[in-house]
Parts: structure tokens; C-alpha cells; sequence
């Protein structure tokens, strides 16, 4: 065969491919609906192990490479999840016949859920003064409607969402109102005075970003400001999803996060600041790097391209978050100081002492 032949029998295959995955991909959301009426769960962990360590065993006997077919498989699993769940939400339905108003609706997250909404039978109206999104109703300024709406998301920038949430609170909304900003006490009087209006209030914080399409894994954390109905509202938005669900106070929230983002972000941020500063070429360290450092660098490019305002509200804003940036000098160091000092067992103890905390991470306490 010639190698036109070759390349022509290989598109014909590539083809077959796709195809029996799209009849997969079918099959998958009638599995989804045989489980929706069984009352199961969407994702089933034992059979997905099954699938994952029969997709081992055939690759091997097939010549291929045993993590080629796991790797496979997983993406399909992937893929099938994510169309599953779509199946659920919209399934459940449980906006039909409601309003909803999504104030910052045309910004990532707010598109994202202005989305999610509509998929559960919400009539969504977007307010942002950049842009409409197609197929959505249209207020370039939220403060020139009645706000009759059942539900109100706020989506603005954490700064801009508390002035909102308090004029909110002046204009008494008649639906729920709650915010999706990653920190929360810079919402503090915003959220005190919905609640001091009579206005049901909560707020969330959806622990992943816009471009998320499979929640299974991912983390909503729902803050507790004291009105149950509220708070259950916006929880059983995410029932029909397999998002994993926490729920606690607002200083908690903000103390945490300036750990779970806050830390995570400065240490990368001060990696690739380091490196840019280190007078050598991104390329030549690129062309002799290690496992460890390739696995840093993908993280430390994805924080590189997020918002540097956003990022610095979540810095600059928390409450609590001086507290993770001294830990993180203090690290540093420590770290420092044991090299200077020649001392092999501060390093070790070091290195002992992290070992073991990061082996709780499955823990409860």
C-alpha cells in the first residue's frame, strides 16, 4: 500500500472511531435516564473501576500500553458523566415557571450560571452593561427593574457586589438573593443589610471556574447565614448535579479560603515571579526539566492567565489573608535558613513534617 493508502485507511478508522463513541455517548444518556427513574445515583464509583481495570486488561492483551487504555476509558467516562448530568439537571427542572435574574450575567461565572439556571427551567433575564448573551432576556441596568424575579444572582466583582447587595437591600426584592463571590466578609455589610431588610438571603461559592463542564468532584460551598429556606433554595439547585456540598459560616469561609486560594495562588504566583527574575530563558530550563517542575509549571501558566484583578481582591480583601501570606514567608524562611545553616535534619524534619500532614488530607479533623 502506498502511503496515500495508508493515510486513507487510518481517516476510515479514525472515522469508526468517532462514530462508536457518539453511539457510546447515546448510550450513556439512556443509562442516565434508566437511573433517574431507578432513583440511583448518576455516578457509580465500583462500576466505574470495573470499566476502568477491564479497559487494563484489554489494552494488554490488544499489545497496547495498559495506562493507554485506562487513559482512554477515563476520558469516555469523563465525557458520559458530563452528558449524564446535563440529563439530570434539566431533568429535575425544578426553575419551571420561575424567574431569575443574573446581575454580572455576561462575566465567566455569571454566564456559566446563567446557563445552569436556564437548564433547570429558569426564565433568565441577564443584567450587565457589556453585553447580552443570545438567547436570553436582556436589562443593561438592573436598577431600572421591578426585581419581581424569584431568584437574584449577584456576579459582579467582590468589591462591586457589596455595593450591589446593598442597594439590594434598599430596593427589598421579593425572590432570594445570594452572591457567588470567593470571599465572603468583604460582603459582610451587603449581606447584614439584606438581611436586616427582610430580604431572604444566602450566598455560595462555586468551587471551580466557568469553563467547568462535569461538577462530579468539584465542591459548591454554601455559607449559613441563618435562613434555612434560603440556604436550602440554593442548595437544591446542585441536587441534580454530583457536586460535592459544604456548608459553614462566613468567617470560616474566608479563613479557609485564604488557604485553599489565597496560599495556592501567592506560591505560584511567587514561582513564576521568581523565575521571570532569574535572567534565565523560559525555554532552556524548559528543555531539561524534571517531573516535578513540568507538573508546577502547567499550574503556575493557568494562574498566569487568570485575572490579575481578581486575583488581587482575593489577596488584598480577605480578612484572614495575611495570616496564609505569613505563613508562606515564614516557610520560605525556614527553608532558607536550614540550607544557610548546613543542617540536614531541619530539612529533614521539615520534609517529615509535611509527609505526614498532607497523609491526613483523607481524614476528618
Amino acid at each position: 500500500m502506498t502511503l496515500q493508502d495508508l493515510r486513507r485507511k487510518l481517516d476510515a478508522l479514525d472515522q469508526q472511531l468517532l462514530s462508536i463513541i457518539a453511539e457510546r455517548q447515546a448510550l450513556g444518556t439512556e443509562i442516565a435516564r434508566a437511573k433517574r427513574e431507578a432513583g440511583l445515583p448518576t455516578r457509580d464509583f465500583n462500576r466505574e473501576r470495573e470499566v476502568l481495570v477491564r479497559a487494563r486488561e484489554n489494552a494488554r492483551q490488544l499489545g497496547l500500553s495498559a495506562a493507554l487504555g485506562e487513559s482512554v476509558m477515563q476520558m469516555l467516562i469523563r465525557s458520559s458523566l458530563t452528558a449524564q448530568e446535563r440529563e439530570q439537571v434539566v431533568a429535575k427542572g425544578q426553575g419551571t415557571g420561575r424567574t431569575a435574574l443574573v446581575i454580572g450575567g455576561a462575566g465567566k461565572m455569571g454566564r456559566w450560571f446563567t446557563h445552569f439556571l436556564a437548564a433547570q427551567g429558569y426564565a433568565v433575564t441577564v443584567a450587565d452593561p457589556s453585553q447580552a448573551i443570545d438567547g436570553f432576556a436582556y436589562l443593561p441596568d438592573w436598577q431600572t427593574d421591578s426585581l419581581q424575579q424569584d431568584l437574584i444572582v449577584v456576579a459582579t466583582p467582590i468589591k462591586t457586589s457589596n455595593e450591589v447587595l446593598l442597594e439590594l437591600a434598599t430596593r427589598r426584592p421579593r425572590g432570594v438573593v445570594f452572591d457567588l463571590g470567593s470571599l465572603k466578609t468583604p460582603l459582610r455589610s451587603g449581606l447584614s443589610a439584606l438581611r436586616a431588610a427582610g430580604v431572604r438571603t444566602t450566598s455560595i461559592h462555586p468551587m471551580f471556574g466557568p469553563d467547568t463542564d462535569l461538577l462530579s468532584g468539584r465542591h459548591v460551598i454554601f455559607i449559613d447565614l441563618g435562613e434555612a429556606e434560603s440556604l436550602n433554595l440554593a442548595r437544591e439547585l446542585f441536587v441534580p448535579t454530583m457536586a460535592e456540598q459544604v456548608v459553614m459560616s462566613l468567617d470560616e469561609h474566608d479563613r479557609l479560603i485564604a488557604y485553599v486560594l489565597g496560599l495556592s495562588h501567592a506560591l505560584n504566583i511567587s514561582f513564576f515571579t521568581a523565575l521571570a527574575n532569574s535572567g534565565e530563558h523560559a525555554h532552556r530550563l524548559a528543555s531539561l526539566s524534571s517531573t516535578t517542575y513540568d507538573a508546577q509549571i502547567d499550574i503556575a501558566t493557568r494562574v498566569s492567565k487568570e485575572s490579575p484583578e481578581l486575583y488581587f481582591e482575593i489577596q488584598h480583601l480577605n480578612d484572614y489573608g495575611q495570616e496564609s501570606l505569613q505563613a508562606l514567608r515564614l516557610a520560605v524562611e525556614q527553608l532558607c535558613q536550614c540550607v544557610a545553616d548546613n543542617d540536614p535534619e531541619s530539612f529533614r524534619a521539615m520534609m517529615l513534617k509535611g509527609r505526614e500532614y498532607l497523609a491526613g488530607r483523607s481524614k476528618e479533623g
